[in-house]
């Protein structure tokens, strides 16, 4: 991973000073694993554009976490095991879809001069970034089967492109030089576990400081939700700080769905909860996966989920478990 160290930070402060922790934000209190394992979604609050897994032929044993799995896990263990374990495909989303167009069309406007970062130019790039997901991704095709005329197509095009748009009220894109764009991390941590992810945008000022930037096709959450949201921030500012030894001055969720701008700047000791806390959340993957047992954890999520079919809180029944479980120290076979 490298930044170069000669690019911008639009608007961050270029000295280290500053609020350590915004007014009005709580420190989170350090859990168990039992307490992570029932905790509730967090990682891919408002994320639209979120990693979808790719099925393969056989069942692995976990061996890293994104944020993204992170909070499956959070969220449901047993939607957890279901994308991680099982493998159990899952249908593509409008929304999820035209999060992933719009993060292609961000990405791709920093390779036009800073001069024709505009407006037009980017909402000319979302047709040929859509033919371009329909080549690497046929089954996006399927969402508008349906609609021989194109006319929910087109809206859902025009809906892109107002996202695309209003990023610009947001952000100057023409005074931004990125020293990373869909940036793909990943370290391992003392204790073993391995941390990945992607990066949507990485800055980095001339005097070193970086700031970690996501986009989010959603609307912007509560204040109360706040913390839950930049976990996934602080995931990727607690790898970057163990690559290069630099904890990030800013981390930055741009949220298109709703206009805002949610920013945190991070202390060390911020990033050392947050490592506590994946380490008690991948203990208790490690525990379920070993035991097989994957529990269920009903919200209101639950509306939204693909895999009703085989979850018992809707009648289902879990696929055999594909993998050795332990029971009383001795290896069998979960049916």
């Amino acid at each position: 991973m490298v930044f170069r160290m000669e690019t911008s930070i639009e608007g961050v402060a270029a000295g280290p000073g500053g609020p350590a922790t915004p007014a009005g934000t709580r420190a989170p209190a350090e859990p168990t694993a039992t307490a992570v394992a029932t905790a509730t979604a967090t990682a891919t609050a408002g994320d639209e554009g979120a990693e979808t897994p790719v099925p393969v032929p056989a069942a692995k044993a976990p061996s890293s976490l994104s944020p993204s799995r992170a909070g499956d896990f959070m969220q449901c263990p047993l939607l957890y095991r279901f994308r991680v374990i099982d493998r159990l495909p899952q249908k593509p989303s409008e929304a999820a879809t035209r999060g992933t167009l719009v993060h292609a069309v961000l990405e791709r406007l920093f390779d036009a001069p800073a001069a024709e970062r505009t407006p037009p130019r980017a909402k000319a790039l979302v047709p040929g970034q859509w033919d371009r997901l329909r080549e690497t991704r046929p089954e996006v095709e399927e969402l508008f089967a349906d609609d021989p005329e194109g006319e929910r197509l087109a809206r859902w095009l025009s809906e892109a492109e107002r996202l695309v748009e209003r990023w610009f009220t947001l952000e100057d894109p023409s005074r931004l030089e990125p020293a990373e764009r869909e940036l793909f991390v990943e370290t391992e941590l003392e204790s073993g576990l391995r941390l990945r992810g992607i990066i949507d945008r990485v800055d980095v000022a001339p005097t070193g400081e970086v700031r970690i930037v996501d986009y989010k096709t959603g609307k912007a959450p509560r204040p109360e939700y706040s913390e839950g949201a930049l976990f996934q921030m602080k995931f990727y500012a607690l790898v970057v700080w163990r690559l290069k030894k630099v904890v990030p001055r800013r981390l930055q969720l741009v949220y298109l769905g709703s206009g805002d701008v949610l920013t945190y700047d991070p202390v060390v000791a911020d990033l050392e909860r947050v490592e506590r806390k994946l380490l008690a959340l991948w203990e208790a993957i490690r525990l379920a996966t070993e035991t097989g047992q994957w529990r269920p954890r009903p919200t209101k999520l639950c509306g939204w989920c693909d895999h009703q079919a085989h979850c018992p809180e809707f009648g289902g029944t879990p696929p055999p478990y594909p993998l050795p479980v332990t029971v009383a120290g001795l290896d069998t076979t979960r049916p």
